[in-house]
């Protein structure tokens, strides 16, 4: 088993009012995972277009391999049109069918998965039958999984996402998919209750539950920790709970204290959210100069 994280699922163009830039959580969370210094590869698939070849490149501009992004034939590259209006709650109208529905199963894949130490996906690219068996399957080969939940009404089905939690070893989720998941069960929605609940029911190893401007919060050693939010100003939300998951997956490897990743976390984050778009560059200093000047 090697030290790599392999990310899973969508790749796709976002559509803003500024023009498009590139997008997909497990992208996203790819790429700031490597910013980090993490070894780290993507499985997804484009069509073969130009915005396909456009995003090939991108991907390489940020220092990451493409060798496992498949190419296809007859459905186009992802395409999200996102209404930011509201700078803290931006929404997607997400296209499909398109290329990243229908990710391949193949021995190269699941020999990646196999041997990575870490293995992320999301409830997105389980919205149509090919990727999600493809998913499915792959989950059978992998070492630590990691659920990042990223409910996107109409794009998930509850079903899906019950399996999708007794498969998981680490989940994240936004407050909202907490409250959500928790009245799918009719269970009580406190948070640190739910929390609890949601680790015991599905034998989880952590819960960590992002709360937007006011922080995160992580069930994990049968404790839970808080972290405040980071006070920035923000330019946009896109990518920064990606960004989140990239730095708690970092901190959670090395075996960091719990409190000190989510407030690592809930740094990366924030310095994301003050920038637009989902990638922007950074490093770790940044994001320690950041949490530095909170202190003072």
């Amino acid at each position: 088993m090697s030290d790599k994280i392999v990310c899973f699922g969508e790749i796709l163009w976002d559509v803003l009012p500024s023009g498009k830039q590139p997008g997909g959580a497990p992208f996203n969370v790819a790429v700031h995972l490597h910013q980090l210094g993490q070894s780290v590869d993507l499985i997804s698939r484009v069509g073969d277009d130009d915005l396909g070849t456009e995003l090939l490149d991108f991907i390489e501009s940020k220092g990451l391999r493409t060798d496992y992004v498949q190419h296809g034939k007859t459905h186009l590259t992802g395409v999200v049109k996102a209404n930011v209006d509201d700078s803290n709650e931006v929404t997607y109208k997400i296209v499909q069918p398109v290329a990243w529905d229908y990710i391949q199963y193949d021995a190269t894949v699941e020999k990646l998965v196999e041997q990575a130490e870490v293995f992320v996906f999301g409830s997105l690219a389980a919205r149509q039958a090919p990727t999600r068996e493809t998913l499915y399957r792959l989950l059978e080969h992998a070492n630590f999984k990691v659920f990042d939940v990223n409910m996107r009404p109409p794009h998930y089905h509850k079903e899906v996402v019950k399996y999708l939690l007794e498969k998981t070893n680490l989940v994240k989720m936004n407050h909202h998919e907490l409250a959500e998941i928790m009245a799918w069960f009719g269970q009580e929605t406190d948070r640190p209750t739910a929390m609890q609940w949601l680790a015991t029911r599905f034998d989880l190893q952590a819960v960590c539950v992002t709360c937007g401007a006011d922080g995160a919060m992580l069930w994990a050693n049968n404790q839970l920790y808080r972290a405040p939010g980071v006070s920035v100003e923000v330019k946009d939300t896109i990518g920064s709970g990606d960004s989140f998951l990239a730095a708690l997956l970092k901190g959670w490897l090395a075996g960091q204290e719990p409190g000190e990743m989510l407030r690592f976390a809930c740094a990366t984050g924030a310095l994301v959210a003050t920038h637009q778009g989902a990638t922007p560059a950074f490093t770790e200093t940044d994001v320690r100069e950041l949490l530095a000047a909170q202190a003072v």
